[in-house]
């Protein structure tokens, strides 16, 4: 019941703190909630006859870690714990003699400590997540609008309805690129279709793209996977001074696989980049594998099981 409780109020006041973001600022916003969630960790740990409530308190420091940094959420969390133990000495007379209450507030402290562990641990991750989707996402995109734009600068003497077109398609390229930084920011969840998003990708830029199989058996976050590393693998190509550039997809029933192909100079291996780590890190998570071969032009091939539901 009282969990129950709890989460109701917590999901009214989240909402509400989202509303008082916009008139009064963030920060005082963010000052707010955190006053009005620790009065409401207070009653509900005092009205918790068996003390389990008390772990709420730890919502506090990892609530203030996010909201105002790693400075406050630790002065949040020492503030929470000199507050237990006013708690105690009010109510439990001699509690230090009681090796429960003792080992409690250790716990406790602990858990303190954990707490502002994983939230700098969250923040780390959700930091390299958006670096890594800027990064695919607008890289590619820049280096569309500057190969359109050479385009355009090269035709414009020798044939000008071909240099408004490139023109034309680097606007378009600019403005997709608004919407992918838009879009990693934040982190909307809407319906992923690989096919149809390579292919937005390489509107304009003289890549053959074909997809084959059955994109639907695969989870949302494998599908957005390979399409980071078809984007890696095309902003390379046209990087590097690839001209025939094919992107092959095929979803089968075990696996997916995506090859990027350039008749390019290719780079040597120990040239590999901040992209083609991402890439690496992106598809291990998925459970694949990356593969890159510069004999002749480049080849990045990029491998993931389906997992059986």
């Amino acid at each position: 019941m009282v969990g129950a409780w709890w989460r109701a109020v917590g999901g009214w006041w989240q909402a509400l703190g989202w509303r008082l973001g916009w008139r009064l600022g963030w920060r005082v916003a963010a000052a707010l909630v955190l006053v009005v969630q620790a009065g409401l960790v207070v009653v509900v740990a005092f009205a918790d006859g068996s003390g389990m409530a008390r772990v709420l308190f730890l919502l506090l420091p990892f609530g203030a870690y996010f909201a105002f940094g790693r400075v406050v959420a630790v002065g949040v969390g020492v503030g929470v714990v000199v507050f237990l133990v006013a708690a105690f000495e009010i109510t439990v007379p001699g509690w230090t003699r009681s090796v429960e209450h003792v080992s409690d507030l250790v716990m406790f402290g602990i858990g303190v400590v954990l707490a502002l562990a994983m939230a700098e641990m969250s923040a780390a991750a959700e930091r390299n997540r958006v670096a890594r989707d800027v990064h695919d996402g607008l890289g590619h995109h820049l280096t569309a609008v500057s190969v359109l734009l050479e385009k355009a600068s090269a035709f414009r003497e020798i044939d000008p309805e071909v240099a408004d077109r490139a023109v034309a398609d680097a606007r378009e390229a600019a403005r997709r690129a608004l919407e992918d930084v838009r879009t990693s920011v934040r982190a909307l969840r809407e319906p992923f279709r690989l096919g149809e998003s390579l292919g937005r990708l390489v509107h304009g830029l003289g890549v053959s793209v074909t997809c084959t199989g059955d994109e639907s058996r695969y989870a949302p976050a494998v599908l957005s996977a390979l399409y980071r590393a078809g984007q890696e693998g095309i902003t390379n190509a046209m990087r590097h001074g690839g001209s025939d550039v094919t992107v092959t997809v095929h979803c089968g029933r075990r696996e997916a696989r995506l090859v990027v192909e350039d008749d390019g100079p290719g780079f040597p291996p120990e040239r590999e980049g901040f992209g083609l780590s991402g890439v690496r890190e992106r598809i291990g998570q998925v459970g694949g594998s990356v593969e890159v071969d510069c004999a002749a032009g480049t080849r990045l091939t990029v491998v993931v099981p389906r997992v059986m539901g």
